[in-house]
């Protein structure tokens, strides 16, 4: 039986002061929610439409208001099959569930699609004349859109919170590096540090203890971003205490280890280098826990500062300890580094590596340490080529001279 045009004509009167009332909620700033409410209600007042469901894209298809049906929707997945309706008012015959309704309308966005409308009409009066697929088409993209502005506003509002939090760690991470290192005739400290993302997971460290001690400390945190910088900073306040504390440096790296175990979780670990320097004694004491080998240059000597432990973090109890002393130390230059650099890659596939940089080390030892560190960053620049930096580069150079 076909409607008469004074309905149609009230259907239409209902449908423009819908989309008013729509449009009015929206500019409310009216929730998702109560905009779901409001869609339900006036697909729902048109006493022609008896069956509805509602399913929308966000993370994964979900129906997210329905009336009318014989199942719960919301306890329903989405049938792959309906992915191929793309043209207002296809059926649903032969998928299980959605035949109940008569009609699907995909509601998009461009050529992507958004949403989906199931509906039925009322059996007594022709569907095509009831249903209104032009108008739940309209209504539903309005609804929708307003829907995915208010998760564009919060993406942005999320993003904008996790920049504020990146700008607080990257202050928190400059708070690590001291202001100023010495460099005088008898003292030289040189560091360049190149961090790979805005927050790096390196960290490098002069401690003056007293007037005849110092302790240099160069050290790679596992994983990045602000868990790395929150335990990191952790590492290096109890590496400024402890370091003062105790006298003994094998005492302040088991304390370190305890230190990390108890902030990380065992989520991360840290590699690091210590090394301790007492002018008055001319003795020179160092602990490697799984970093990459410093060069101590001395006597026209080159070693590898290898001796020492694991990574911290990595076990309750560090399963051997080894500290390196060696006395008579006047003349010698440490040459850190973390692996960043060692294991640059050019544009072949080969790796920086401990040789390339031990020789270039040799070659250029006559230079003045802050000229050797723009010449090996430049020369690590001039390697990779058009490659680039996969992890923080950190150098950290100590020459004591009598």
């Amino acid at each position: 039986m076909p409607v008469s045009v004074n309905t149609k004509l009230e259907i239409k009167e209902l449908e423009l002061k819908s989309l008013f009332e729509t449009i009015r909620a929206i500019n409310a700033n009216a929730s998702e929610n109560d905009l779901y409410k409001i869609y339900k209600f006036i697909i729902h007042s048109n006493p022609n439409i008896v069956k509805m469901a509602l399913y929308v894209l966000d993370d994964k298809w979900s129906c997210k208001t329905y009336f009318g049906t014989k199942h719960n929707y919301e306890k329903i997945i989405l049938d792959k099959r309906i992915m191929e309706a793309t043209e207002l008012g296809d059926h649903t015959r032969g998928i299980k569930y959605f035949e109940e309704f008569s009609r699907v309308v995909p509601i998009k966005h461009k050529t992507d699609v958004l949403a989906y409308v199931f509906a039925s009409g009322n059996e007594r009066v022709d569907e095509e004349d009831i249903l209104e697929l032009d108008f739940i088409d309209a209504l539903t993209n309005i609804i929708i859109v307003a829907i995915e502005n208010k998760k564009l506003v919060r993406k942005e509002q999320r993003q904008q919170e996790y920049n504020k939090q990146l700008d607080i760690a990257k202050d928190v991470q400059g708070l690590l590096f001291p202001r100023e290192l010495p460099y005088s005739k008898k003292l030289k400290i040189e560091a360049s540090y190149l961090p790979h993302h805005t927050i790096g997971g390196d960290y490098y460290d002069f401690i003056q203890i007293d007037e005849d001690q110092f302790l240099i400390c160069i050290a790679d945190v596992s994983g990045k971003g602000i868990p790395a910088a929150i335990l990191m900073s952790n590492f290096q306040a109890g590496l400024r205490i402890l370091s003062r504390q105790m006298k003994d440096l094998e005492a302040v790296v088991n304390e370190l280890n305890t230190l990390v175990i108890q902030n990380s979780h065992g989520e991360n670990f840290i590699t690091a280098f210590f090394a301790l320097y007492n002018r008055k004694e001319e003795n020179l004491q160092f602990i490697n826990a799984g970093h990459n080998p410093p060069f101590l240059f001395f006597e026209k000597n080159v070693k590898k500062m290898d001796a020492g432990t694991t990574i911290l973090g990595g076990f309750p109890e560090l399963p051997f300890l080894e500290k390196a002393s060696l006395d008579n130390m006047r003349n010698f230059m440490i040459f850190c580094f973390t692996d960043g650099f060692i294991e640059t890659y050019n544009e072949d596939g080969e790796e920086f590596g401990e040789e390339y940089l031990l020789n270039f080390i040799k070659k250029h030892l006559h230079l003045d340490q802050k000229e050797l560190h723009v010449k090996l960053i430049a020369e690590l620049n001039k390697f990779k080529g058009k490659n680039l930096y996969i992890d923080d580069i950190t150098l950290l150079s100590c020459k004591v001279l009598s």
